[in-house]
């Protein structure tokens, strides 16, 4: 019944691309986060 409601109804389709389009942003969030950390620590480590 769950499974049927998730995947066949209209809100339950707009609640798996919340869930994926969340998870999707917090991959990009991370790797950028990590990627200008590095660059921060890299130009300090110049000085």
């Amino acid at each position: 019944m769950a499974w049927q409601l998730l995947f066949g109804s209209d809100i339950g389709l707009f609640s798996l691309f919340t869930i994926g389009f969340i998870l999707v942003m917090a991959v990009f969030l991370i790797g950028y986060v990590k990627r200008h950390a590095i660059e921060d620590a890299q130009k300090v480590a110049k000085q």
